[in-house]
């Protein structure tokens, strides 16, 4: 593959930008990190001649420029903002918590999301729903926000990420409504604990796996899972990262799951959390969904490693990290 010098130069940019966002101590340097990481992404989506990546574009600098003005806005409004959170008013502390929202793509600003990733490749929708999640993160954090105004858009995320994936047919969407469902735990855990980072690691690294899988293998719609002949290791390694994805016990993707009903339980939060449990069970729905069409479709191929497409030791990588829910929970990290 040749190494695009461009995109080198825009993808260390992008990098940078959110360790300023990371090691930044005040309002304005944190907006400038953001600032930053939106004008790097956008060279890294751009493809000439291609009408699709043009409008992921103009979608994400659209959505990215409302929340960084409603932020920037939000921060100067309050004088004080400089000086310490506990002095900013109320209303613009809300004001900074909804144009984080705008730029994570949490409900009920979560329009722009879907739409940008169907337009775009795996490898970008991988960078969409991991890295670029970090810094608009990170400035949430750092925010101590009000409980019931976070907690109106969790369980808003969590329901608009499950119902809005069930009538989708194109796997990127559907991957951008897993991410909105995720992203409400994320955001349950930052209310309770700073572990939230262990959320996203271990979440991006699940969705770096399956987007791998779905780029190696060209797929990008639900019809074609039925027709793309698979051996049965990617099969067993698909429906492993969906299940795992999903959080079902014993998959590495239940882990951040468990982390997080724990500290609800601490908190004393049952309604939030029978709450976050249902409407968790609708991403579960469409997982199974695309794992019927494995399971289900007639295949005369028996043999665990027959692929032009992936590596079997890959394959192997893949099934291990996502196996590794025991070996955690024997370290006591649980």
């Amino acid at each position: 593959m040749k190494i695009n010098s461009h995109k080198m130069l825009f993808l260390s940019i992008m990098i940078l930008s959110s360790l300023i966002t990371l090691s930044s101590n005040n309002w304005l340097s944190m907006w400038m990190g953001l600032e930053m990481n939106l004008m790097s992404f956008i060279p890294l989506i751009s493809k000439s001649k291609n009408k699709k990546s043009s409008q992921a574009m103009m979608i994400y600098f659209m959505a990215q420029s409302i929340g960084s003005m409603t932020f920037l806005f939000s921060v100067l409004m309050s004088p004080l903002a400089f000086m310490s959170i506990d002095m900013i008013s109320e209303v613009s502390k809300m004001m900074m918590m909804i144009s984080v929202m705008i730029k994570l793509g949490a409900a009920p600003f979560h329009m722009w999301l879907p739409e940008m990733m169907a337009n775009l490749v795996w490898y970008e929708c991988m960078l969409l729903m991991t890295w670029q999640k970090i810094a608009p993160l990170i400035v949430m954090s750092n925010m101590y926000p009000n409980e019931w105004f976070l907690y109106m858009f969790v369980i808003m995320s969590a329901a608009v990420g499950g119902i809005g994936g069930v009538n989708q047919t194109s796997l990127r969407k559907i991957m951008a409504y897993s991410s909105i469902n995720h992203l409400s735990w994320m955001m349950m855990f930052m209310s309770m604990n700073y572990s939230w980072y262990l959320y996203l690691i271990i979440y991006s690294m699940l969705i770096m796996m399956i987007c791998i899988m779905f780029n190696n293998k060209n797929i990008y719609f639900i019809s074609q899972l039925m027709n793309s002949s698979v051996s049965m290791m990617e099969t067993s390694t698909f429906i492993m990262l969906f299940l795992s994805i999903g959080g079902l016990p014993p998959f590495l993707g239940f882990l951040p799951k468990w982390m997080v009903l724990q500290s609800m339980i601490n908190s004393g939060l049952y309604m939030m959390m029978v709450a976050m449990l249902l409407l968790s069970l609708l991403p579960l729905f469409y997982y199974m969904r695309l794992m019927s069409s494995f399971v289900l479709s007639y295949s005369m191929m028996n043999k665990w490693f027959k692929t032009p497409h992936m590596n079997s030791m890959v394959l192997f990588m893949f099934v291990s990290v996502n196996l590794m829910l025991p070996v955690f929970m024997v370290m006591g990290f649980v």
